[in-house]
């Protein structure tokens, strides 16, 4: 790289990361700010209340979520978009870790090693993160959205979003939560074309050229406008219909890879990759999938190091090993009603010795 594209993938890459910071900050403080108005019984947001707009917690943490996206809106204008989407991992990290400090949550052995992975996943990214061409103006930009394997890449992206709209998802949205991730998917591939197109558009605007007068700059801010909107819908319905520690891994995994296929049709930055710097693109990712689904598919596991003594002595002792875990509860598991009897059970140990009379002799889980 010479001087002026390496100094931009330097901004890039620190827009990113602290984009990252400033997005799973935002998710602590409007918890904190929630927390504190349902101590103080005030009517809570999931019943409709509207308390928590007086509430400067949780201003603060949609001001922070405010500078974060904004961050990594600047990101998309000086570095990669294979860099800056899987980079975004980093805000469910950092969540992750200060839900523990600053909430109470338990961060099981689970969370941990996914947080390890997704740090060191991150770091082979940015190691290998693919160089795009250079495009300094929305001319240029303009020329690479008339290329005709992009264009057939966004009609084929229309289509199929179009399909799974109209067709597919009043039948099967309900009961698949591959449908509505889908959409939500493709259709956010477009939207981080148009980010790039207009974080373009936009640094030029501040060196003097007058942009606005382009039709491109226009077109590029509608198509991310009904982009967003789409997405917002589509994952909203997702969110209320599936778990969410269902729905936040596969959707990172899914909108990722249409970031990145999108990118290299438009850009084609791995036409200059050596095989090493694929690879290491690659495994890098793979890694950061597989650290956060560790992080969200066994958060409600209560596991940890201290734990495992216990285990590996009921195992050499012949316990049964068919219930290692017992899952922590959780709103989306257990009803009112049901919280009292599991905190009896978890008070009788991390092994029950009793058995329920109506388990047939079956250990209580």
């Amino acid at each position: 790289m010479d001087a002026a594209n390496r100094s931009d993938f330097y901004i890039g890459l620190a827009l990113a990361v602290s984009s990252t910071v400033f997005i799973g900050c935002s998710f602590i403080l409007k918890k904190k700010g929630l927390l504190r108005l349902a101590k103080n019984g005030s009517t809570r947001a999931g019943q409709g209340g509207y308390a928590y707009l007086k509430e400067w917690l949780w201003w603060a943490g949609l001001i922070s979520m405010g500078i974060g996206e904004a961050a990594n809106f600047a990101a998309y204008a000086f570095a990669p978009a294979t860099l800056v989407t899987p980079l975004g991992a980093l805000s469910v990290l950092v969540s992750a870790v200060l839900s523990s400090y600053f909430l109470s949550e338990r961060l099981n052995i689970h969370g941990k090693i996914g947080c390890v992975l997704c740090i060191f996943g991150s770091t082979v990214m940015v190691l290998h993160a693919p160089q795009e061409e250079e495009v300094a103006s929305l001319t240029a930009m303009a020329e690479k959205l008339k290329d005709p394997g992009f264009i057939a890449f966004a009609v084929c992206i229309v289509v199929s979003s179009l399909a799974l709209i109209i067709f597919v998802a009043p039948r099967y949205g309900q009961k698949n939560v591959l449908v509505y991730i889908l959409i939500c998917s493709v259709i956010g591939s477009l939207s981080v074309s148009c980010v790039k197109g207009l974080g373009i558009g936009i640094k030029e605007l501040f060196a003097g050229t007058a942009v606005l007068k382009e039709p491109l700059f226009w077109a590029l801010l509608i198509c991310l406008v009904i982009c967003i909107s789409i997405q917002i819908s589509y994952l909203n319905k997702a969110l209320d219909i599936f778990n969410t520690s269902i729905v936040t891994p596969i959707y990172y995994v899914f909108f990722t890879i249409s970031v990145m296929a999108c990118s290299a049709i438009l850009f084609k930055e791995w036409l200059r990759m050596s095989t090493d710097g694929a690879a290491g693109t690659v495994s890098g990712f793979l890694t950061i999938i597989i650290g956060i689904f560790l992080l969200h598919a066994f958060k409600d596991i209560n596991f940890s190091l201290d734990s495992l003594p216990l285990y590996l002595h009921h195992g050499l002792q012949g316990s049964t090993w068919s219930q290692p875990y017992v899952a922590l509860p959780t709103d989306e598991r257990i009803t009112v009603d049901e919280s009292n009897l599991s905190k009896e059970r978890s008070a009788k140990g991390f092994f029950p010795e009793s058995l329920d009379k109506r388990s047939n002799g079956t250990f209580i889980t």
